[in-house]
């Protein structure tokens, strides 16, 4: 029976189904990695300073895949690995990845988990437009109409509320990060052919030493000892393997339909919110919640149907 599933599926199914089933399996997963970021690191924030524990996330990240590429490297082509005209690329991708999750941690520390939560769906409209924008990709009728309820979702979970037309600093640091993140799309999916090994292990020493200097540089203290563990083993999960598994995705399905999928992480992060740290509903956010998972339809909708690899 097993003999006869397996050449049906080597037979039958087409060479670039499969490639996508697996793409997008790698697609929720990283979001159902990433989804424990937010729940926990409001757990952890404490103890650990934001900066801090930005720096944690990411060193985590690339000690855990550090460790994994140890094992592969003998199996890698040097083909495969970075060259120097992607360091521009590196770069910029090392960067942002110091600034989006310093943005985060702040978002998250001064505002509530499950806002910061929904609100990293901004990030499917931040890296839609720049690969519109910068990489002159294409966007449908959808696209555009999904970009619109998720904008508008955003926009009601920033304001602070309580009559007032200001808007929440928490939540504007968030959808700055979520902006950041974005553009890092983008740079990372132009270098997701080479070995994504080599990228997520550089990503995360990179930007990880690079917000640890931050830190220092504003005078947060390192946490006890009990909480660097925690955190490290966080980032590994929370952004080694999810970064992992994302890059994995782009490969096939470009990074603005790959960000479609990884849209069902705030939702996740959300849930865990409400059932670990107890965080209360309010009209406000269920409002914003159904604006947020009737545009995240849109662009999911999209992607199914359409079997090109622009957007």
């Amino acid at each position: 029976m097993i003999s006869y599933y397996k050449l049906f599926v080597k037979e039958v199914i087409p060479k670039d189904m499969k490639e996508k089933a697996t793409a997008v399996c790698y697609a929720i997963a990283a979001a159902m990695f990433y989804a424990l970021n937010v729940p926990c690191s409001k757990h952890l924030l404490g103890k650990i300073a934001p900066t801090v524990m930005a720096s944690f996330l990411y060193l985590g990240a690339g000690a855990g895949v550090g460790i994994m590429y140890l094992f592969h490297l003998k199996h890698e082509s040097p083909a495969e690995r970075l060259e120097k005209k992607d360091m521009p690329y590196t770069i910029g991708m090392v960067l942002l990845d110091i600034i989006a999750p310093i943005l985060l941690m702040l978002g998250v520390k001064i505002g509530t988990s499950a806002n910061a939560s929904l609100l990293g769906n901004f990030e499917i409209v931040a890296t839609t437009l720049i690969a519109l924008l910068i990489f002159k990709e294409k966007v449908s009728r959808k696209l555009w109409a999904a970009i619109g309820l998720i904008t508008l979702s955003s926009i009601i979970l920033s304001f602070g509320g309580e009559g007032s037309f200001s808007f929440s600093a928490g939540s504007l640091l968030v959808l700055g990060a979520t902006a950041c993140w974005g553009l890092e799309n983008n740079c990372t999916r132009s270098i997701s052919a080479k070995s994504t090994y080599q990228i997520v292990t550089i990503k995360g020493f990179g930007s990880g030493t690079g917000s640890l200097i931050v830190a220092i540089v504003l005078g947060e203290k390192l946490p006890e000892l009990r909480y660097i563990l925690p955190a490290v083993l966080l980032g590994f999960v929370a952004y080694g393997l999810s970064i992992f598994t994302y890059i994995r995705a782009q490969k096939t399905l470009g990074a603005a339909k790959t960000s479609a999928y990884y849209a069902i992480a705030p939702f996740i992060g959300a849930m865990l919110s409400f059932i670990f740290l107890r965080e209360s509903l309010t009209i406000t956010y269920m409002t914003a919640f159904v604006i947020m998972v009737l545009g995240t339809v849109f662009v999911v909708s999209d992607t199914l149907l359409t079997n090109d690899s622009s957007i």
